[in-house]
């Protein structure tokens, strides 16, 4: 089987979505759409959706889509579809940007699946076929008080553990932007406080400021009363390109560390943050090398008996969950979420949901082959944005 075509569909859809400047739903916000497709001479195509800033959720720039038809396709016509480890490896050496890269390796894995008639994480080889999720939050929901309410009403949804993003580059006070001053310490305590009042001390619960303090002394502060409310985990506390930070950070608190979130570099940098014990349980996501990456960072650090919990919802993340050990990947990252927003809410190009939450706080598996999607091609067709 060969690669024949590469190609690159920008169409306009919507979805409910989060104000983060003005704490307020944004409901069917417009937004493009992208579906990349392989081509192969057997019939069989791959696809993915999305791309662009978070994950599945968005798709791809004008500057992207030009270097998969350009560079990329050059690159790839005429190779097999199947030798997914060799091109994953040509994207990088080549150092193509990781986000481009990730969503060829994710439309091949798709291809993959599509071809052998099976879901992706069954041809990884299946670990489990349901993955406890937790409700993770839209920073800036609102004063610290609307983070309990929410975090109340999802538990009585069925989620068992509910993860705070907290005020940053926003006051919340005021109800106004800050961007000369991201950390909000005393509200973002008090927020951790009353989360737990609510929920009570059954529920899980984890918190990430994604990089916001920008000393380890307010980290250090921060992480000390997260221990007194027992949270699972604290994730990207710091800018993540500090690593020594963290090294102090990982050594002077006992709850665990969860980093890198967003750093470049995939599983090399990782596994340089496991070597260096900056982080006491790694993060990737399929947007940072793929599937192909992700799994070999979830290898990585089952090897060395840490946890890899994997970051952001979608197909190709849920597949990645599938198809690793609940000792090493633990949960399911639902959301963003937020109070009138209808994460849950169909898109309109796809016929089915990838991530519904059961009543005892699961999400299943995509049984479809592939990444699981169900696609609606005439929604998209009716809704493509010509170049």
């Amino acid at each position: 089987m060969k690669i024949t075509d590469i190609r690159v569909t920008p169409f306009r859809t919507y979805a409910d979505r989060w104000d983060v400047g003005r704490a307020q739903p944004l409901p069917a916000t417009e937004m493009v759409q992208t579906v990349t497709c392989i081509d192969t001479d057997e019939g069989i195509q791959g696809y993915f959706f999305g791309g662009g800033s978070h994950g599945d959720q968005d798709g791809l720039g004008v500057d992207d889509r030009r270097l998969i038809l350009g560079r990329i396709k050059d690159l790839l016509v005429g190779q097999d579809p199947y030798d997914r480890e060799m091109i994953w490896k040509w994207l990088w050496v080549a150092n193509i940007q990781e986000n481009v890269a990730s969503v060829i390796d994710l439309a091949l894995w798709d291809l993959a699946g599509r071809g052998i008639g099976l879901p992706v994480y069954k041809v990884m080889g299946g670990a489990r076929d349901r993955v406890k999720a937790y409700a993770s939050t839209y920073p800036n929901i609102g004063k610290p008080y609307v983070y309990a309410e929410h975090a109340l009403a999802c538990k009585e949804e069925g989620f068992l553990a509910y993860k705070i993003h907290p005020h940053y580059f926003w006051d919340p006070s005021t109800g106004t932007p800050t961007p000369g001053r991201p950390s909000n310490i005393k509200a973002d305590i008090e927020t951790c406080y009353l989360v737990r009042e609510a929920v009570g001390s059954d529920m899980v619960l984890m918190y990430d400021p994604w990089g916001t303090y920008m000393t380890v002394e307010e980290a250090i502060q921060v992480g000390r009363e997260l221990e007194k409310l027992d949270f699972y985990w604290y994730e990207h506390p710091m800018p993540e390109y500090r690593v020594e930070s963290y090294v102090r950070l990982a050594r002077e608190l006992t709850i665990p560390i969860l980093s890198p979130e967003i750093a470049a570099g995939g599983v090399f940098t990782r596994a340089e943050w496991i070597l260096r014990g900056a982080s006491d349980m790694s993060r990737i996501d399929v947007m940072r090398g793929g599937i192909t990456g992700a799994r070999k960072t979830a290898i990585v650090c089952e090897a060395y008996g840490v946890r890899c919990e994997i970051h952001m919802s979608g197909f190709g993340n849920l597949q990645v969950c599938g198809a690793t050990s609940e000792d090493t990947s633990e949960y399911y990252e639902k959301g963003l979420l937020a109070p009138g927003v209808d994460y849950d809410a169909p898109h309109p190009y796809l016929k089915n949901i990838c991530d519904q939450l059961a009543p005892d706080g699961y999400v299943a598996l995509p049984a479809a082959p592939g990444l699981g999607y169900e696609i609606d091609w005439e929604y998209i067709d009716d809704n493509i944005i010509k170049s």
